[in-house]
């Protein structure tokens, strides 16, 4: 799998550190200089947006962390496959949570493997989609040129 797609698990690799990195390195105490509380106090200007927590903002930014990984996945192991991604997905975030309960300064939530898994299931259906859109387009343009190619032969 991966001497076949050489770049693609350079990039799965990446970005595997990139989560690693937000979700395992030591947090700050105070988290209100982060970028998810400064767009929780902005929103919170506004009264069309001010139901939106923090809380609530959190979540949404783990699923979109996730999605990603559902489609590196996918397109890793293979869209006949696509359980297997996203159950890779699955245990990676659980295993992230699991070790987060060893850092001090993190805090492991049931609601992160949800949301987290919400994101790379996200990730999994859009790949497939594409793929699926993908290869009508094919079969449409193969019917079109067999259908040209065999009037043009009459």
């Amino acid at each position: 799998m991966f001497r076949r797609h050489p770049y693609l698990s350079a990039a799965t690799f990446g970005y595997l550190a990139v989560v690693a990195w937000l979700t395992l390195s030591p947090q700050a105490p105070d988290q209100r200089d982060g970028p998810l509380w400064q767009l929780a106090l902005f929103l919170d200007r506004f009264s069309a947006t001010q139901w939106l927590t923090f809380n609530d903002l959190e979540f949404v930014a783990n699923i979109a962390l996730f999605v990603p990984l559902g489609l590196f996945f996918v397109l890793l192991v293979g869209k006949r496959q696509w359980w297997l991604a996203l159950g890779l997905a699955i245990v990676l975030t659980a295993g992230i949570e699991w070790v987060q309960q060893f850092i001090p300064s993190r805090v492991s939530d049931v609601r992160d493997i949800l949301s987290n898994s919400l994101g790379a299931a996200i990730g999994v259906v859009i790949t497939l989609s594409v793929a699926a859109a993908r290869q009508r387009a094919r079969s449409a343009l193969h019917r079109k040129l067999n259908n040209e190619n065999s009037s043009e032969s009459r």
